[in-house]
C-alpha cells in the first residue's frame, strides 16, 4: 500500500548511524549536542534540548512551563491527543479552543474567549505545517500573563512573517517520527529562548540531576557526587539517533523543496476535482507542509478513504478531536465544544505527501480520486 506518509533514508544517514555504532558512545554523546546545534540553525538561533519523542517534548516543555494542578492549559482540539493528554497528566485542566475553519490552526478569538487568570499556557498546533497565527495569540497569551508554547510537530524548517519556527512561542516542541519530515525514528526536541526556560527542560530530561558542585547542597560527598532538586525523567535522546537526525537535517531544504513541490502539483491536479476543498495557506507563511488535507463535502468522507484504501492508497484522517476520546470524555468534555474543529473533522483526508513520493505515483492518487469524486 502506498503510505500517506513515509521517512526518506538513504546511504548517507545509514554511515552516520554506523560511525556511532563503531563509536564509544550509544547513549549521551557528542552526537546530541551536534544535533541540538544543527537544529538551532533552522531556529534561528534559539538553543534546543533534544528528547525521546514529540510526546515527551510536549511533557518538558510544560514542566518547563510550570504547568501543575489548578492551572488551565488552552489548546486546539484539532491535534494528536498528546498535545492536550501532557497538560493534563500534570494536573492541568486543558480547555480546548475552536479552529479557523480553512486552515485549522487555533484562532486566536476563540482563545480569548478563554484565556484568563488561571491560564498558565497557551499551545498552538501547526497544523499540517502551517503556522499558526502568533502575533495574536501573542498578544492573548500577554493579556493573560500565560506563556506561549508551540507544537510544532508538523512545521520544522517553517517560517511566520519572515521568523522561524522555534522563534515565535515562548517554547516550541518538535516531532521527529518517521512521517514527520525530519526523523530520528523516534525523537523530539524543545526549544527555548529563555535560559530559565531551557535549563528547567534539560534538567527535566535527564532526571533532575544536578551534576554543577556549585548548584549542589552538599558538594563535598566527592566527584561521583550527583543531587536531584526537582524529580524528572529519562527523556535523553541517545547519540545513534542524534546522528541520524543531524544527517537529516542537512536535508532538510531538500525535504521541504520537495513537499511543497508536490503540494504545488496536488493544488493543479485537484482543483476542478468535485466535492473537495483544497488546504488554504496565508500569504504571510512559508509552511513546511507535513501533511496534504483535503476535505471531502457531501458526507462522503468514509466512502472515499475506504475506497482509496482499497485501491492501495494509505489516505489518513488528522485528527479525531482530542476531547473525543474516552480518557477525555470521561473527564466531562462533551461533544460540540469545538464546531468548527469538529466539522474540519468530519470532513478532513491526508494524502500521501512525502519527499520520496514520484510524480507517477501522486497521479495515481489524484486519477484514483478523482474518479471515485467524479
Amino acid at each position: 500500500m502506498l503510505p500517506y506518509g513515509r521517512q526518506s533514508i538513504t546511504e548517507s544517514d545509514i554511515e552516520a548511524v554506523a560511525e556511532v555504532l563503531r563509536g564509544d558512545w550509544l547513549t549521551t554523546g557528542p552526537a546530541v549536542g551536534a544535533f541540538e546545534a544543527e537544529l538551532a540553525h533552522w531556529t534561528g538561533g534559539v538553543p534546543c534540548v533534544a528528547v525521546t519523542s514529540g510526546t515527551a517534548a510536549l511533557h518538558v516543555a510544560y514542566v518547563a512551563a510550570g504547568v501543575g494542578a489548578g492551572d488551565e492549559v488552552v489548546t486546539s482540539p484539532l491535534t494528536f491527543v498528546a498535545t492536550a493528554a501532557t497538560a493534563a497528566l500534570l494536573g492541568a485542566r486543558v480547555r480546548f479552543a475552536d479552529v479557523q475553519p480553512d486552515t485549522g490552526n487555533l484562532d486566536p478569538e476563540a482563545v480569548a474567549a478563554l484565556a484568563g487568570d488561571s491560564t498558565k499556557v497557551i499551545t498552538a498546533v501547526d497544523y499540517a505545517g502551517h503556522p499558526a497565527d502568533y502575533d495574536e495569540l501573542r498578544q492573548v497569551a500577554d493579556e493573560a500573563g500565560a506563556l506561549l508554547v508551540a507544537d510544532a510537530a508538523h512545521s520544522i524548517g517553517s517560517a511566520y512573517k519572515g521568523r522561524p519556527v522555534g522563534a515565535l512561542a515562548d517554547l516550541t516542541t518538535f516531532s521527529f517520527f518517521p512521517t514527520k519530515t525530519v526523523t530520528t525514528a523516534e525523537g523530539g526536541a524543545v526549544a527555548a529562548a529563555d535560559p530559565a526556560l531551557l535549563r528547567r527542560a534539560a534538567l527535566f530530561r535527564n532526571h533532575g540531576l544536578v551534576r554543577d558542585p556549585a548548584e549542589q547542597r552538599d558538594p563535598g560527598e566527592g566527584g561521583w557526587h550527583q543531587e536531584v532538586h526537582a524529580f524528572g525523567l529519562n527523556y535523553r535522546l541517545p547519540d545513534v539517533l542524534c546522528a541520524l537526525g543531524v544527517s537529516q537535517l542537512r536535508r532538510l531544504e531538500r525535504f521541504r523543496a520537495r513537499r511543497a513541490e508536490l503540494v504545488a502539483r496536488y493544488h493543479r491536479l485537484l482543483r476542478d476535482v468535485p466535492g473537495l476543498t483544497l488546504p488554504a495557506q496565508r500569504a504571510y507563511v512559508r509552511p513546511s507542509w507535513h501533511l496534504y488535507p483535503v476535505r471531502v463535502r457531501d458526507g462522503r468522507r468514509r466512502e472515499v478513504y475506504e475506497r482509496m484504501r482499497a485501491a492501495g492508497i494509505g489516505v489518513q484522517v488528522n485528527y479525531v478531536p482530542a476531547y473525543w476520546h474516552p480518557a477525555f470524555a470521561d473527564l466531562g468534555y462533551r461533544r460540540g465544544l469545538c464546531p468548527r474543529a469538529e466539522a474540519y473533522y468530519a470532513e478532513e483526508l491526508s494524502l500521501p505527501l512525502f519527499p520520496g513520493l514520484t510524480d507517477g505515483q501522486q497521479d495515481h492518487v489524484v486519477e484514483t480520486l478523482a474518479k471515485i469524486l467524479g
